[in-house]
């Protein structure tokens, strides 16, 4: 497999400013971060809220710079770019966001919405950007007539349709998902992610999916990185990672995960019972 994206030993600093009685301090988000995102396959990035994993995600689409280390998106170093460089990159990822109705501007109309990348880019006039339009909702499955209306006019899962829907405007080849499914209720997340599924197959995409849902990553990834305070504590296949875990944190995540037919008792209620 090639490929399509690497991180090696990329390190992410913020410093957080003290109060009254307090000095600032340096709070190190990502830390040491070594990763590879195969072509056309998927890495789940996993762990708990807080521990760095969308620091990575704003990193890879330089909405952040690294303090050090190197992103690589075809052996090109991200870091190293700018101008017309950085924007022609661009080109060729894209995100889809946690909530689906804040990403959206709530003025515009979903063919604003979808055709704005293509619009930001100079690609195609009108007639070819609204043609572009319409083959992406089918694509996600949407009506042509939904087009024509406000975000606000559609349901949670209906809105991240959109959202992906102008993702895939400029045919990226890497999509980032950051939490992409987390607001959507539980059978909608489903519909979700067999859509992603269904489109990385139809599009030749990769993912960085980003998660703190284990069973949704397990779902959707070949690949999966286990982050803890900002360091990768573990990876490897799909396989490896949810049926033989080696460090401690991974089992711990993994034990934390809700099983059909198991009951959990809470300790002290389990003394009074005996």
């Amino acid at each position: 497999m090639t490929a399509l994206l690497e991180m090696r030993r990329v390190c992410k600093s913020f410093t957080v400013a003290g109060g009254l009685f307090s000095h600032s301090h340096v709070i190190r988000a990502v830390d040491d971060v070594s990763l590879t995102v195969e072509e056309r396959r998927t890495l789940g990035l996993v762990g708990e809220s807080g521990c760095g994993k969308s620091t990575v995600s704003r990193l890879v689409m330089r909405l952040l710079t690294a303090d050090s280390g190197k992103i690589l998106f075809r052996d090109q170093d991200i870091r190293t770019l700018k101008g017309g460089a950085l924007r022609g990159m661009r080109r060729h990822m894209a995100m889809v966001f946690q909530n689906p109705y804040g990403s959206l501007n709530p003025r515009m109309r979903v063919d604003e919405l979808v055709s704005a990348p293509l619009v930001i880019h100079g690609v195609g006039n009108r007639a070819e950007r609204s043609a572009r339009v319409v083959r992406l909702l089918d694509a996600v499955g949407l009506p042509r007539e939904a087009a024509d209306k406000l975000p606000h006019e559609f349901s949670g899962g209906q809105r991240q349709r959109i959202a992906i829907a102008r993702a895939l405007a400029l045919s990226p080849s890497l999509v980032i998902c950051d939490e992409a499914t987390s607001a959507l209720d539980v059978s909608v997340q489903a519909q979700i992610l067999n859509l992603l599924r269904d489109l990385q197959q139809e599009f030749s995409l990769t993912y960085l999916f980003i998660s703190h849902n284990l069973s949704v990553v397990e779902h959707v990834s070949d690949t999966v990185a286990v982050m803890q305070a900002g360091r990768i504590v573990e990876s490897g296949p799909v396989e490896q990672i949810f049926h033989a875990p080696v460090q401690q944190y991974t089992r711990s995540l993994l034990a934390a995960v809700p099983k059909i037919g198991v009951v959990r008792r809470h300790p002290v209620a389990a003394q009074v019972a005996t």
